[in-house]
């Protein structure tokens, strides 16, 4: 592309239909996620990877709008933007970005000495809003803003030393084997990274510093089962190779990747939800899904078997107990 027609193209804008709502796409061929093997001259070279534009990205989230935005509704949200791709800086936004549109919802919650007024999305026109503020990655809160001490979500991060997913997909089937145990159905998503998240949906009646403890406790429970190959260890010098069982996120204003995020890796990964047959499965790694296979995954309904209505701690708690 000549200088000319590169200034062109972060010039122009377009719009995309969301919803009810028509949409202002900025710089819509700006690259984000640079193709694979470029030749001296820019040229991408035969068999590569194409690039992932600006129109691409806003075009993912439209289309995955009605997979994802269930998963987000109500929720606050930290946006991971790249404004200038991959290969420019990343923000990480926890206030809502400028020129935000006055239909789009926000929520202000609690912070030490302040508030912070964050972004939620409830419907397909804001994802695409805030993917064509270049927001890459959408992390949500484990709460939702009406009652934002009390989680419907519980995260367990399985961590593995290095990029190796078996010993991920060996712990993930240990956990649910546990969480089974304590009458607590589970899902699983791979982070599109290295790792999966299991899932636990709640009832909201539990506060977030009994959520954790009870995260913690199922963690030392599950490596005290497999001590060789599993760790609670926060530090890593003391993991010793093994995988981390991180609970973490479990606690006010922290974060979880959303499901169907993108992620800014090569290739444009996705944190995609997956069934335990598909765990078991040794062709599903991290990155298995991209945005360019992944609504295909997403139309097979792959929680559909996980009840829909959050689980009380209560009863899961009495049974962690006798095992402690």
């Amino acid at each position: 592309m000549s200088a000319t027609g590169a200034d062109s193209a972060a010039t122009e804008e377009g719009s995309v239909r969301a919803g009810r709502r028509t949409v202002r796409i900025h710089r819509p061929r700006k690259v984000l996620f640079p193709g694979s093997a470029r030749a001296a001259d820019g040229t991408r070279t035969d068999g590569v990877r194409a690039d992932v534009t600006k129109a691409d990205l806003v075009e993912y989230y439209r289309s995955v709008a009605r997979h994802m935005v269930p998963e987000l509704r109500g929720r606050p949200l930290m946006l991971e933007r790249h404004p200038d791709g991959l290969d420019g800086p990343r923000f990480m936004q926890k206030n809502i970005p400028g020129n935000y549109p006055d239909w789009a919802r926000r929520a202000e919650m609690a912070k030490k000495g302040g508030t912070v007024t964050h972004p939620v999305c409830d419907d397909t026109a804001t994802l695409v809003f805030l993917a064509d503020q270049a927001s890459v990655t959408f992390h949500r809160w484990l709460s939702r803003a009406d009652r934002p001490d009390h989680p419907d979500r519980l995260v367990f991060d399985l961590d593995p030393a290095r990029d190796d997913f078996e010993p991920v997909r060996a712990a993930a089937l240990l956990l649910r084997e546990l969480l089974d145990e304590l009458a607590l159905p589970a899902s699983a998503m791979t982070t599109g990274s290295k790792g999966l998240h299991v899932i636990v949906r709640l009832d909201r009646r539990t506060a977030f510093d009994e959520v954790r403890a009870f995260a913690m406790d199922v963690a030392r429970v599950l490596a005290a089962r497999d001590p060789d190959r599993l760790t609670t260890e926060q530090r890593t010098d003391a993991r010793a190779g093994r995988l981390y069982l991180d609970v973490q996120r479990n606690a006010y204003a922290q974060t979880a990747v959303a499901p169907y995020s993108v992620r800014p890796k090569e290739g444009a990964p996705v944190a995609t939800p997956i069934s335990w047959d598909q765990v078991r499965d040794p062709a599903v790694t991290a990155r298995r899904w991209t945005v360019g296979d992944v609504l295909e995954q997403a139309r097979t309904r792959p929680w559909s078997d996980v009840p829909a209505r959050g689980r009380s701690l209560a009863p899961a708690r009495r049974r962690l107990d006798a095992l402690l």
